[in-house]
């Protein structure tokens, strides 16, 4: 049937993702104020209708983006940056869908404008004339008065973004969704780069997850993932310094990027002795170093966000595996379960680490490729963390979809990316019924996983990376 070609999946992603947008106009993560009269709440029975088309829209993208993965992985070839132009499209003029962090980034920026110091205090302190005060007004719960746990790079891209708009709603919103293209910009690039190839790009750029989350959602996640992957790439081609300034840049929107730095190190050391171990263990990391301190010199908020960094890990997360485990036991063995939950974060950190540092060592002694090893890394980190967002999987999904999109691996990422998307609703609140579609759509991943399975769990390492050069 026609529906099931290639050019019936991408007709129907973009079914999908127009149903998507024109939903969010009335179930999105609309503004408090300053939305106008298209980005404003509608009434109950137009709320609910919104939601509706919206979830059949995103049904109807996953359908078809499984659907064209699978055509993929049996060899066909297809125009996948057309079929990604023609999915992302619908969304570029969409308000806020499934979150409402961007709100948090542009009251952020006008706090930098103002002067307030953001990594000390939430958006709750912008008073009604300061820019950005209206974005400050319909930033969810507890990110109020959280301080910000973002690097000063992307703070000072905020800034500029609320600058040129003047803190008003919509074109604050729109800027800071050309920033998230670019950010795709930069992973098809990088991707295309690490020899992912078609199939990667649909792991990658095409995956619902992304296109929901830093397209529609504008999450800086995309744009920490494309420096940190475009670092990865010039790394891989010996020009380990600029790579390195990439990732640090990359650290200085979100700091897990910095495990890229332990695995461009990997690549300078393989192959060297001793002097390519000293040197792959301290040169990235001093480079980055240097491009975090000038960045947290010339943005002017100083060095507070090395205290922001476990700001989040106080707030709960149902997909955080460690902190509802430390909650359970500690309603079940002591009834003071915060304690227990503290215990368990760090715990999970410990063996996130020691799982990041085993597939280094992996990666050095050549038994697993060095740029898979820092997608299964992520991945790790991401498990084990203290907080876990669904868009999180894409730090490591991204990754390994440029050089190991048809392992076994990148197919379960796939089922999971799949089932992850449905976890939050369109207006950012996380309901009862999102995990039950989660998990259904989980069920049938893995079923399809088992009876189609996908190559050989991981991509043995070759010859030693030309980075040591």
């Amino acid at each position: 049937m026609w529906v099931f070609s290639a050019s019936g999946c991408r007709w129907l992603g973009a079914g999908g993702s127009l149903a998507v947008a024109v939903g969010g106009y009335a179930a999105g993560t609309l503004p408090v104020l300053g939305g106008g009269p298209l980005w404003q709440p509608r009434g109950s029975a137009l709320t609910v209708a919104g939601a509706v088309l919206a979830y059949l829209g995103l049904t109807l993208l996953v359908a078809a983006w499984w659907r064209y993965g699978v055509l993929l992985a049996r060899g066909l070839r297809d125009g996948v940056l057309a079929t990604l132009a023609c999915w992302t499209a619908p969304l570029l003029l969409a308000p806020p869908l499934h979150s409402a962090d961007v709100y948090s980034y542009i009251a952020q920026g006008g706090m930098v404008l103002s002067g307030h110091d953001v990594y000390g205090a939430g958006p709750s302190v912008l008073g009604p004339g300061d820019p950005g005060a209206e974005a400050a007004a319909s930033v969810g719960g507890n990110w109020t008065d959280t301080p910000a746990p973002y690097g000063p790079a992307f703070l000072l891209l905020a800034a500029a973004v609320v600058k040129a708009t003047g803190g008003a709603i919509v074109p604050s919103v729109l800027g800071l969704r050309l920033v998230a293209l670019a950010a795709l910009a930069l992973i098809v690039w990088a991707v295309r780069g690490l020899g992912g190839g078609e199939g990667g790009l649909w792991l990658a750029a095409l995956n619902p997850l992304l296109l929901v989350h830093v397209v529609g959602g504008m999450h800086n996640d995309g744009l920490m993932i494309g420096l940190m992957l475009g670092g990865v790439l010039l790394a891989t081609r010996g020009r380990w310094v600029l790579g390195s300034v990439l990732v640090g840049l990359a650290m200085m929107v979100k700091s897990p990027a910095a495990v890229a730095l332990l695995f461009i190190g990997v690549m300078i050391a393989r192959g060297g002795g001793a002097r390519g171990l000293l040197k792959g263990l301290v040169l990235p990391g001093a480079v980055a170093g240097a491009v975090a301190a000038g960045a947290s010199v010339l943005a002017g908020t100083g060095f507070g966000w090395l205290r922001t960094q476990g700001v989040a890990g106080a707030i709960h997360t149902p997909l955080s595996l460690t902190s509802d485990l430390g909650l359970g036991l500690g309603v079940l063995l002591t009834g003071e379960p915060d304690p227990v939950r503290g215990v368990f974060q760090k715990l999970g950190l410990v063996v996130a680490l020691v799982a990041v540092a085993g597939l280094a060592w992996r990666a050095y002694r050549g038994r697993i490729d060095p740029v898979l090893g820092l997608g299964l890394a992520l991945v790790a980190l991401v498990v084990l963390s203290p907080m876990v967002q669904p868009w999180y999987l894409l730090w490591g999904t991204v990754v390994v979809a440029a050089v190991a999109w048809r392992s076994r691996v990148g197919q379960v990422l796939a089922v999971l990316s799949a089932a992850l998307v449905y976890e939050t609703q369109p207006s950012g609140h996380t309901p009862w019924y999102g995990f039950v579609l989660a998990g259904a759509v989980l069920g049938l991943g893995l079923l399809w996983a088992r009876r189609e399975p996908w190559g050989s769990d991981l991509v043995k390492g070759a010859a030693p990376v030309g980075a040591g050069r």
